[in-house]
């Protein structure tokens, strides 16, 4: 069965049948993106989030001098997009692109409010998701302004250790907000204990 389909049973308390399940895909389009291809760049309206079937991808934002700062990191069993700009049609801030070759589906905004009106098990994974986030961006900003590089990256690697076999350390110190060399050094610590 498609991985989609096992992601939302797994939120679900309302399990999804293989015919919801039809459904359900069929508010879906599917989309392939090679390396380095964009699925979002800054200045446009997120028109579609993306649950990742297969692939790595990032979503960052350039500074005034060109500097990457990397805000979020996607496998697959993720979803990529930049919510804000999703729900308010605003312009993106953000770049979303693949870091290897991804296979997603796309979903709209109006498709999206379509599944969740009409679909309880897709609503309750929405509404999970929603508090999961929230969660993680309430960890997020507390390990940015409190912990040090070192605690930042351990608990990085034991949140997620499948990032650090996907992505390469510059990337990783980014999204950390350490630069490559204290992120390199942290590590040698931390392998060191």
């Amino acid at each position: 069965m498609h991985p989609l389909f096992h992601y939302i049973n797994n939120y679900a308390t309302t399990l999804l049948s293989k015919d919801d399940f039809g459904f359900v895909l069929s508010h879906f389009i599917s989309k392939k993106i090679r390396r380095r291809q964009y699925l979002l760049q800054e200045g446009e309206i997120c028109k579609y989030f993306g649950f990742i079937v297969k692939g790595a991808m990032r979503k960052y934002l350039l500074d005034e001098k060109g500097g990457e700062h990397v805000v979020d990191l996607y496998v697959e069993n993720w979803w990529a997009g930049d919510r804000e700009s999703f729900v308010r049609f605003t312009p993106s801030t953000y770049n979303i692109d693949a870091w290897e070759d991804s296979e997603l589906l796309l979903v709209s905004r109006e498709d999206m409010l379509k599944l969740r009106s009409e679909c309880p098990s897709f609503n309750e994974l929405v509404l999970k998701l929603d508090e999961y986030n929230n969660i993680a961006a309430q960890k997020r900003i507390t390990s940015a302004i409190s912990l040090t590089s070192e605690k930042r990256y351990e608990d990085f690697v034991e949140r997620h250790p499948y990032f650090v076999q996907r992505f390469p350390q510059h990337i990783i110190a980014s999204y950390l907000g350490v630069t490559k060399d204290t992120l390199s050094r942290v590590r040698k610590k931390v392998i060191k204990k």
